[in-house]
């Protein structure tokens, strides 16, 4: 006769698998949704219909859409972070490793512009969402604590100058990238310029990798 924790553990799993596959469904059809129309246009209906779940199963999973956009922001932010840790920052020389950050930064923003629009999306609502959560900035601390290690190794190896803050050196890292790629459709206008080219891409990505390298190397 089977054990009673036999019974009972067994017939679980296939519901524990039908939820986290209908989860995942869910945040990955909400995540194009919110990308496309932003938090104020998605419609919780078209997430239900591109997700091919019942309506209501949004709701049980996320109660509401602006904690469904928080997951997917969530999710946004530990997708980044864990593809950054998959670089091994710290395996490499100081020099080596800021400029691989730099140009991964450049690179993930290019092949995820949903990113971009979501964090725009987040920043016209002041960043509310954001705020609440329990889990960004726990994700985010690995990242400067590797970035502290480095330019500290680079330091000490005299490298690097001293004082450099690890939170405003990424700042101007993201900030280097994301500017240019989220308003490049304004700034191609002003400039009449392709931006987006390849050999404008290319000469914004040597750019911007002169400039961080510029600012941490000592002269």
């Amino acid at each position: 006769m089977p054990s009673a924790k036999a019974k009972t553990a067994k017939p679980a799993e296939p519901r524990s698998r039908d939820a986290d596959r209908s989860q995942l469904a869910i945040l990955l059809a909400a995540r194009d949704e919110f990308a496309q129309h932003g938090l104020g246009g998605a419609r919780v209906d078209r997430i239900a219909e591109r997700a091919d779940v019942n309506k209501r199963l949004i709701y049980y999973y996320f109660k509401s859409k602006d904690e469904l956009f928080l997951a997917v922001l969530e999710s946004t932010y530990a997708d980044i972070r864990t593809a950054e840790m998959q670089l091994h920052l710290r395996d490499m020389e100081p020099a080596q490793a800021i400029r691989r950050l730099t140009e991964f930064t450049w690179e993930y923003y290019i092949a995820h512009p949903e990113f971009l629009t979501l964090l725009n999306s987040e920043n016209l609502h002041q960043g509310r969402h954001l705020a609440m959560s329990g889990r960004v900035q726990e994700m985010n601390s690995p990242l400067i604590e590797t970035l502290a290690e480095i330019l500290e190794r680079g330091r000490s190896e005299g490298l690097f100058r001293g004082g450099i803050d690890p939170v405003q050196l990424y700042v101007s890292i993201a900030g280097l990238s994301y500017f240019y790629l989220s308003n490049n459709s304004t700034l191609s206008a002003i400039f009449g310029r392709d931006l987006m080219g390849t050999k404008a891409l290319n000469e914004r990505l040597s750019h911007i990798c002169d400039v961080v390298l510029g600012y941490v190397l000592r002269n």
